[in-house]
Parts: structure tokens; C-alpha cells; sequence
């Protein structure tokens, strides 16, 4: 994945969770933050961070954020990213072999799930993670409560004991990391859920990134520690 036009600015505040204050080239600007979690620990007064151009004029911000530098590591934390580099990664041969048919943004009974998928006799349904927090080399998720997030594991439990495939995808938005586990420490119902849901056949995959300013894509797994 791609993003054309970078520059690289200086993260000043947040005034609320779309916008953010950054000096471009020693213009303070206000842009759209790509990310509405709370990040507190990534967008941090000095921080480099890294900004596209948007092309359309009829917006209010002409930048978007989409990465930041913390501690020397850059971190990708546009949320629509994740969804877009599992497509990637998967119509490249790297989740299922003899992928034929990867559709997003499916209904299934009362779910909506990221992403329904076939390949022969197979069929499955994949619900997609970004998770942008790192403590000492290891990454969790979420860095907020998302009651969102258990629900969709409850369904993704249910659609395997109706006999589908599936499994959840945490994309980890930067590289080099030692591993992922659920984050108890703020919201251990989810922790809770991915671990049952685990138990009842869901698959549970964290796939880390290579980032640069300008592009991410998947790379490998990563330890899993539940």
C-alpha cells in the first residue's frame, strides 16, 4: 500500500479525536487525523509525524495523518490501512491457498463481517484488526474498551460453529516487534472474548509491517500470546 505525496511534519496537539495541529514546514496546519482512537501514546507534543496531501479542494483539511515516529520506531496509524493490507496480502497467496473469491464488508444474518472468502470447498469469514500500541517490543490490542470489537468475536464464533472458517487478523501497523497479546489491562472482556473465541475454533493471526514514510505492506507473523 501506497500513499502518494508524504511530508513529513511536527505533531503539535489534538484539539478532539479527527483533528490535529502539526508545523509543516514551519506553517502550523490543521489536518484530519486518520485514527480515532486515542492514541496518547503515539501523538505526543515534538512527535514526527507523516502527512498526505488530499486532492480534493472542497475539503476543510488538505492533509491527512497517517504515521508517526515514536522512539525511533515509525508506526503506521491510518486506520482504513489494515483492511487494505489484508486484501493485499490474502489475493497475494499468503492466508488461504487457491483464494478464488475475497469479498469485503459482507452481511451474514445479523453480522457484518470484514471480509467473506472462498476457496474450493472452503468458505470463511475474516473480521480485521489495526493495532498501532507498543509497550518494550510487544504490541496489544485494543488501547481502548471496544465493546465493537467482543461483539464481532462472539460472531465470528458463531459462523464457525455453523461450519464456517474463522478468524481474526491483527495487523500490527509497524515492524520489528517481539509479539501480540489482548490488552487486559484496559479491557479485559475482550481478552476474555478473543481467548473463548480461540477455544472455539476461531483462528487468531498477527501479521507485523514493514513501514516507510511513504508506503506498509504485511510482512510476517508474529508471537501470539493469549
Amino acid at each position: 500500500m501506497r500513499y502518494p505525496n508524504i511530508h513529513k511534519a511536527r505533531f503539535l496537539a489534538r484539539p478532539n479525536r479527527f483533528i490535529a495541529r502539526v508545523l509543516l514546514e514551519e506553517e502550523e496546519l490543521t489536518v484530519h487525523v486518520k485514527n480515532t482512537g486515542r492514541c496518547r501514546e503515539l501523538l505526543v507534543p515534538g512527535a514526527p509525524v507523516w502527512l498526505v496531501r488530499s486532492g480534493n479542494p472542497s475539503r476543510k483539511t488538505a492533509y491527512d495523518l497517517v504515521a508517526v515516529e515514536k522512539a525511533g520506531r515509525l508506526i503506521n496509524m491510518d486506520s482504513q490501512a489494515p483492511n487494505a493490507l489484508f486484501a493485499e496480502w490474502a489475493r497475494a497467496g499468503h492466508f488461504v491457498p487457491g483464494l478464488t473469491l475475497l469479498r469485503p464488508e459482507t452481511t451474514w444474518g445479523n453480522s457484518r463481517f470484514d471480509f467473506y472468502w472462498e476457496a474450493g470447498a472452503r468458505r470463511g469469514f475474516t473480521e480485521v484488526k489495526g493495532c498501532t500500541l507498543e509497550e518494550d517490543g510487544w504490541t496489544y490490542f485494543p488501547d481502548a474498551p471496544t465493546e465493537r470489537g467482543v461483539k464481532h468475536l462472539e460472531e465470528l464464533a458463531r459462523a464457525r460453529a455453523e461450519g464456517f472458517e474463522a478468524a481474526v487478523c491483527f495487523v500490527i501497523q509497524m515492524a520489528d516487534v517481539d509479539g501480540f497479546s489482548p490488552n487486559d489491562r484496559t479491557h479485559p472482556a475482550f481478552g476474555e472474548a478473543l481467548r473463548r473465541a480461540a477455544d472455539q475454533g476461531v483462528e487468531v493471526l498477527a501479521r507485523q509491517c514493514a513501514v516507510s514514510p511513504g508506503e506498509v505492506w504485511i510482512t510476517g507473523p508474529v508471537e501470539i500470546r493469549l
